[in-house]
């Protein structure tokens, strides 16, 4: 199961419906990405509850003046059955820097724009705007 997609799809089904928040199983992977997510103001915040398991993300969404999900697509770029992998000379950029490329690095989870600033290269997740 791909569990990046699943948490991907809940935030992006969520904001369609207008929820205010979505709860999610947590991991170190999801909690890179949430933070990311968070730095660049596609979420409002997040917070992770110890449960004695895995843990529960709670991520709260975020609308613009007009009560539109900020976030309007997601496209997930490696999955498990086909990794993509880049250099750090190519990393994209998505709608022209108006968009979020997030890549899973060997410095850890980082958006394409740190990638590039740090110039390294890695799995890329998942593209969004």
């Amino acid at each position: 199961m791909d569990t990046i997609a699943d948490f991907l799809t809940r935030i992006r089904n969520a904001g369609l419906a207008k929820h205010e928040k979505v709860d999610v199983p947590s991991s170190n992977m999801r909690e890179g990405i949430a933070k990311i997510l968070e730095n660049t103001g596609y979420i409002r915040s997040y917070r992770v509850a110890k449960d004695g398991k895995q843990g529960i993300m709670r991520v709260y969404l975020k609308y613009n003046d007009k009560g539109h999900h900020v976030i309007t697509k997601v496209d997930r770029v490696s999955r498990p059955s086909k990794r993509i992998y880049v250099k750090a000379g190519s990393v994209p950029k998505v709608r022209s820097g108006y968009g979020l490329a997030i890549l899973s690095t060997n410095k850890g989870i980082l958006s394409g724009e740190e990638a590039s600033t740090q110039n390294v290269g890695g799995e890329l997740l998942c593209k969004l705007w």
